[in-house]
């Protein structure tokens, strides 16, 4: 389906920081992704994406329009017309970075399903071949890896030839690469079975080993400013609070 005027007018606004106006040239870091990464609300509390809690290692010069959506695929966010929404707001010098692949797994659902090597790759090309016709910058970041250890204790990788075949187009294409699969599957690992249970969104009532709640949002969200800052991305000044402890009270969940 195809987004609204409204919708698109709602992208557009969303990419104005929430800050009072600056002198100073304002980037915007938009996020195309999936729940892992998406803006939850209250009725979802304590469920956090990602995308969240990246303003918290970012200068106010850089702006955050997360346009994550729970449920998307590479394919299905472009079929929606969302990054069309995207595309029409981007502006010169701003970051599209893009994390798909827990929904383009789903084979079973044709709306969403991609093949790593072919139509992941090729709905992925959408997303940096816009970007770069606007002047803006595409990033890939490879999908952040779900609490799966085996009878061992070890963590292990659940996202099959996907962040391969990301790490591949990647290179091919020349975009700066944050390998978030691969660095979430080392922090789990150093987590353990018991302790990664307090960063995803286990609760009384579920237990979910796919969506974060604040700590696995903060956590994985440093993993994501590291990145940028290691890939040249942005620069030493546009990252901060790296090592520094960021409370979980600085999570809130607007009204749905």
């Amino acid at each position: 389906m195809s987004l609204t005027r409204r919708q698109v007018t709602s992208a557009a606004l969303a990419a104005v920081p929430l800050v009072g106006r600056t002198s100073k040239r304002v980037r915007t870091l938009y996020i195309a992704g999936d729940s892992t990464a998406a803006q939850k609300y209250a009725d979802a509390a304590p469920e956090t994406g990602w995308g969240m809690a990246l303003p918290f290692f970012l200068r106010k010069e850089v702006g955050v329009s997360n346009q994550a959506v729970n449920g998307r695929s590479s394919k299905s966010f472009v079929d929606e017309g969302r990054l069309d929404a995207i595309l029409a707001t981007i502006r010169p010098h701003d970051l599209l970075l893009v994390q798909f692949a827990h929904n383009d797994e789903k084979s079973a659902d044709p709306t969403r399903y991609t093949e790593p090597w072919s139509t992941y790759q090729e709905y992925l090309r959408r997303y940096i071949d816009g970007a770069r016709a606007r002047g803006a910058r595409p990033v890939l970041a490879t999908p952040v890896e779900r609490r799966k250890f085996d009878a061992d204790g070890n963590a292990v990788p659940t996202h099959g030839d996907y962040p391969a075949a990301m790490r591949a187009l990647a290179e091919q294409e020349h975009v700066a690469l944050l390998d978030i699969e691969a660095l979430s599957l080392v922090l789990w690992q150093s987590l353990g079975v018991e302790a990664t249970k307090t960063y995803f969104n286990w609760t009384d009532t579920e237990q979910d080993n796919t969506h974060f709640n604040p700590p696995g949002a903060i956590a994985v969200a440093r993993l994501v400013a590291q990145e940028l800052l290691r890939t040249r991305v942005l620069a030493r000044h546009d990252v901060v609070r790296l090592h520094e402890d960021i409370p979980t009270s600085w999570i809130t969940w607007p009204p749905a």
